[in-house]
């Protein structure tokens, strides 16, 4: 009888497990149920397995009345859920130096910088906000607990964002924490690591590839995106991932896009790259901009006027390293000329790198929106809303659309202009957008035809 109920209620889990995956993002869902368990009830409360502390801070602060709401709903009475980590699934095989200390606490011990590294790319330089607090919450996690839960990682993200600094801050900290040696923190850009392997296919010299790449115990690798040029490195990636994987070592890729938009990606990689943590950065809001400049100021012990501090967040939205170009020009201006920075000379000085920092084609998200919303008379706040009228829905599924076909911005970017909406989203309405593209009774390709070719006047000024 005791048994038949434990049954019932892992049951009733597995229902609302169900529902509630069904209610989130699958982003969301991914990230913090997918390794969850059930670990049984005692005195009225149900335990659930979780693979680390940091998932269980997350599942408490954000998930914790979602989870017993729903398990109560199914059960018909009130379920309190605790939470219980998984010992077992911190891998034994990522050896640090010293057994004896714990992971996440430092080796005190002052080591010279990692020549693969940069060394101002450190945790505690990274100014985080809300647009980027998960993939530098996941970094750290990663970086005093390498090999464990969030292996592997991907972070994705448009230019200029943060992702390279977030991937050698984990190389930096894993160094300066642990007796890793240089050679077993190996950092390269997937550009690099595709011409070393062709190199070395030329050369007759696979073996030393194989041998330098394959004896690491993380392996950071910048811009996969770069590997939709070469099928042959692609291969060699995928056996050096499974060598690594299967033996506990921790890996850790950067992308510019999720990588389920990557093309030209064999679909055995692709999996690799989709199996483990996937973390996104969005463009900064504003508040984090501000805070962006004013951290690299106090770094050049350089005092910016505020309203200087209000144009450079305001007109610099998506990229990080372009308000940091902003500023390194202001202040070169400032000391070569020894003039303080008002508010016109910024304007003029940094009027090629504002006018510049949108999407490289010249057309915008908003340039998009605006004449959609203009061709089917609706109001272009009503695309980015939530409104679910059918009036609203078809435009802004076209708008999406023409902002995934007319600019290099990523669907985590476009859906940010849209809401904040995620890019599985986006990613649906385009595939709605295609699909009725190809219906021999559709009117849509004449209208994607007819917006294409205005927005495209619009660009060029006519």
């Amino acid at each position: 009888m005791k048994e038949n109920y434990i049954n019932n209620i892992e049951d009733i889990w597995t229902n609302a497990l169900s529902q509630i995956k069904d209610t989130l993002p699958q982003g969301d869902y991914d990230r913090w149920f997918s390794h969850m368990s059930f670990g049984g009830e005692k005195d009225g409360k149900i335990t659930l397995i979780v693979p680390s502390q940091f998932v269980k801070d997350k599942l408490v602060d954000s998930y914790l009345g979602i989870i017993e709401n729903t398990l109560s709903e199914f059960a018909g009475r009130n379920c309190p859920v605790v939470f219980e980590i998984d010992k077992s699934k911190r891998s034994a095989s990522f050896s640090h130096a010293n057994a004896s200390e714990s992971p996440s606490e430092p080796v005190k011990k002052e080591r010279k910088n990692h020549p693969l590294l940069n060394p101002a790319y450190t945790f505690d330089s990274f100014v985080m906000g809300g647009n980027s607090n998960f993939a530098y919450s996941s970094a750290l996690a990663i970086a005093k607990n390498p090999g464990s839960a969030y292996n592997p990682c991907l972070i994705y993200g448009g230019v200029g964002l943060g992702k390279t600094h977030l991937l050698q801050s984990i190389g930096n900290y894993v160094y300066k924490n642990t007796d890793l040696s240089e050679e077993k923190i190996m950092y390269v850009t997937a550009e690099n690591f595709m011409n070393e392997f062709m190199d070395a296919l030329k050369d007759g010299k696979t073996r030393q590839f194989k041998n330098k790449y394959r004896n690491v115990s993380i392996l950071l690798i910048d811009d996969i995106q770069i590997l939709q040029k070469s099928e042959a490195t692609q291969n060699e990636l995928f056996s050096t991932f499974n060598d690594l994987y299967e033996t506990g070592r921790q890996l850790v890729f950067t992308c510019d896009r999720p990588a389920e938009e990557l093309k030209n990606i064999s679909e055995r990689l692709m999996s690799r790259f989709t199996r483990g943590l996937n973390a996104d950065i969005q463009p900064p809001d504003y508040e984090t901009r501000v805070a962006i400049i004013k951290s690299k100021c106090n770094e050049r012990k350089f005092e910016m006027n505020p309203e200087v501090v209000d144009f450079i967040a305001t007109n610099v939205s998506n990229n990080v390293r372009t308000l940091e170009s902003c500023i390194t020009k202001l202040i070169a201006y400032s000391e070569l000329l020894h003039r303080e920075i008002s508010l016109d000379i910024a304007k003029e000085q940094l009027k090629q790198l504002v006018s510049t920092c949108n999407d490289s084609s010249g057309i915008t998200i908003n340039m998009i929106i605006e004449t959609v919303a203009s061709y089917y008379n609706i109001q272009a706040q009503e695309l980015k809303g939530k409104s679910k009228n059918q009036s609203v829905i078809l435009p802004r599924q076209i708008a999406m659309y023409l902002c995934r076909n007319l600019t290099d911005f990523s669907t985590t970017e476009i859906g940010m202009e849209f809401g904040g909406k995620e890019h599985t989203t986006v990613m649906y309405n385009v595939k709605k957008i295609e699909a009725m593209m190809k219906a021999t009774d559709s009117d849509i390709p004449n209208v994607i035809s007819k917006l294409s070719n205005t927005i495209r006047l619009k660009k060029s000024g006519h």
